[in-house]
């Protein structure tokens, strides 16, 4: 059998199909609502133009950003506290790479990107507990 006849399975394949985008200018208590609002850890920074990239905002941002630092938490923006600019994933990488582009880059949870839109994010949680493959 040829190599280009074997079916893998891509980050299209085990990634969670929901992408939440957020203002920069929100306050990280309204984040957290979105969050909750949407069942999500993680949301996507819109662009503030044409030419700026997109920035990413975890839970654990909200903790080093907020909570650490005892700050209010309708007083921080999500553009204070976010990653930027996001590192996406290839809808059709296999996922044997997707895991070490992740820990490379030093991300947990990254958004698969298709035709240059999110089409959805992928985790470690996804790759392990949401991969029958494993």
């Amino acid at each position: 059998m040829d190599n280009k006849d074997i079916k893998y399975l891509t980050a299209k394949d085990v990634m969670e199909p929901k992408v939440v985008l957020i203002d920069g200018l929100a306050t990280a208590k309204e984040a957290v609502s979105l969050m909750r609002k949407e069942n999500v850890n993680v949301l996507i920074v819109k662009k503030r133009d044409k030419g700026d990239a997109y920035g990413i905002v975890v839970v654990n941002d909200l903790v080093k950003g907020v909570i650490i630092p005892d700050r209010k938490s309708d007083e921080v923006n999500v553009y204070e506290i976010m990653s930027k600019p996001v590192i996406s994933v290839p809808a059709d990488m296999n996922i044997r790479y997707v895991p070490r582009l992740m820990m490379k880059a030093g991300i947990r949870v990254a958004p698969v990107i298709e035709q240059n839109e999110y089409i959805g994010m992928i985790s470690f949680t996804n790759l392990i507990l949401d991969n029958m493959e494993f």
